[in-house]
């Protein structure tokens, strides 16, 4: 397989309509398929997700369910739209001529046009006279065609995928824009929560002091994209680590009672213990999110220790094919966790009201 550049990717419809900073993105995912004479590319995608291709080079021959053939030439017009673009009357295809396909995953490339069409979208109200708000509408488009912060694996796996994108529209009117300098806290460990934070430039360091007469211990490097000071949002708690800017920077800032409101309240999922049970037999893991302390006090049979302040460290090792039941005491901390999984793309629900909250919690042998 070969990249494939800007110049012939730009021609293919609707992919012509992309900006130009996702269409160059979309550039960088895509590979230039060789496929010989008298096989059908149509039966060759192996991938699960429905794909759309595009004939670059040499001759397809197709058959329809009518009965109707055509034969189709690469750098014809008719070559600028998707082979399968109407899959239910296509029957199949042949390469006639040794030929170069493209292919492109149908659900990526809807997400990068509704989030551009999103970003470039004037509501009816968009010549209203507050000038505030017009200013708001421009740096909301500008935030949102950030391929750096909004790329499309986050759009595709991340937070922003499971959200309704009306949630989505209101959060960025509603964030402030923060100038940051290197060396400037962000969050002290041991504040009170008050805002969630995205990294528009810069890199941020997240520490932890364990033991006050030590120096804190570095937990994360964060660029641009990264997300953080969720976890004491979602759970009501306080701050349980400190960022620090490790170069000047760029913020993007949403108070609580937005971030409760337009993220926390739409993504996360709660299950009962009966339902949760259930999923556990059909798979599910349950991550114990709490101190290995109270873990080895009590815990649920089968479930996997998880602090919540170390979850970040371990999310490689998770599996995103599996479903996560987070749990804690109360379902404070395990909220935070599940949150935190949901950001990074994973499957994740929160056992409701925690093990306190639970009758039938059953403490498993140490």
């Amino acid at each position: 397989m070969t990249s494939l550049d800007l110049s012939r990717l730009a021609r293919f419809e609707p992919i012509s309509t992309l900006s130009p900073d996702r269409l160059e993105e979309l550039a960088g995912l895509c590979f230039v398929e060789r496929v010989s004479k008298d096989m059908d590319p149509l039966r060759m995608n192996v991938t699960k997700s429905p794909q759309s291709f595009y004939l670059l080079k040499g001759n397809l021959g197709l058959r329809f369910q009518n009965g109707r053939k055509v034969i189709l030439r690469g750098g014809s017009k008719a070559s600028n739209y998707p082979v399968n673009d109407d899959k239910g009357s296509l029957k199949y295809t042949v390469a006639l001529t040794d030929i170069e396909i493209l292919r492109i995953d149908q659900d990526l490339l809807d997400i990068m046009m509704t989030w551009d069409q999103l970003a470039g979208y004037e509501s009816s109200d968009a010549q209203d006279a507050r000038a505030p708000d017009t200013q708001l509408k421009r740096d909301t488009a500008g935030w949102m065609r950030k391929t750096s912060v909004f790329s499309a694996e986050n759009l595709q796996n991340g937070v922003f995928s499971r959200l309704p994108y009306a949630n989505i529209e209101e959060m960025f009117r509603r964030m402030t824009v923060v100038e940051v300098q290197a060396g400037q806290v962000i969050i002290t460990q041991g504040a009170q929560g008050d805002f969630y934070y995205l990294i528009e430039q810069g890199t941020a360091i997240v520490s932890r002091t364990k033991i006050v007469s030590e120096p804190p211990v570095t937990l994360a490097e964060l660029g641009a994209g990264s997300a953080f000071g969720e976890e004491a949002l979602v759970s009501d708690n306080k701050r349980n680590a400190t960022v620090t800017m490790k170069t000047d920077g760029r913020l993007l800032r949403l108070n609580k009672d937005d971030f409760i409101e337009l993220l926390k309240a739409p993504l996360l999922q709660y299950v009962d213990m009966e339902k949760a049970k259930q999923m556990v037999e059909e798979g599910a893991v349950w991550l114990d999110v709490r101190f290995p302390s109270e873990f080895v006090f009590e815990h649920l049979a089968d479930s996997v220790n998880t602090p919540l302040h170390e979850i970040r460290g371990i999310l490689g090792s998770l599996d995103q094919a599996k479903q996560y039941i987070t749990y804690c005491q109360t379902g404070r901390r395990s909220s935070a966790a599940a949150f935190i999984l949901i950001q990074h793309g994973f499957n994740a629900v929160v056992l409701e009201g925690g093990t306190r909250g639970s009758r039938r919690f059953a403490r498993a042998a140490p």
